[in-house]
């Protein structure tokens, strides 16, 4: 993807930085932390956005949480992935075109449980967010080259 704009978030864009000039390792609170590094297309703009996520794998699949940290309406990055689903990601040194789509059902609780056993804190966000009557999406990255 050409024409990445900056993340507008100066964490995230820290956050990336770093996890670039480190092969995809990253200190502070995400020491040991499984992220890597989503490029979308922004469904208005059209431009390039990179956000750093939290991923487990699912057989040969990374899925990511739709959380936004427990908020009552899903990030920016889900609605961007969902109106053109083919995007970026980066994994330690490597970068590789991936299809998204939403994770089955039936593998839901499985995904959540494994998630919260490296993360405690998304038990948190997925209470939070289903106060607000939201079910956080759990979207599958699927590998296309």
């Amino acid at each position: 993807m050409t024409d990445t704009v900056l993340n507008s978030n100066p964490f995230n864009q820290r956050v990336i930085e770093e996890f670039r000039a480190n092969g995809g390792r990253v200190g502070g609170q995400f020491a040991g932390v499984k992220l890597l590094l989503l490029t979308t297309r922004g469904a208005r703009t059209g431009l390039a956005r990179t956000t750093p996520l939290v991923h487990v794998a699912h057989g040969d699949r990374l899925v990511v949480f739709a959380s936004n940290g427990g908020a009552p309406t899903a990030p920016g990055w889900f609605h961007n992935l969902m109106a053109a689903p083919e995007a970026t990601v980066e994994v330690g040194r490597e970068r590789f075109p991936v299809r998204a789509e939403l994770l089955e059902e039936s593998a839901r609780e499985d995904v959540w449980a494994l998630q919260i056993a490296a993360d405690p804190a998304f038990t948190d966000f997925r209470e939070r967010a289903s106060r607000s009557g939201r079910d956080i999406p759990l979207v599958t990255l699927e590998r296309t080259g």
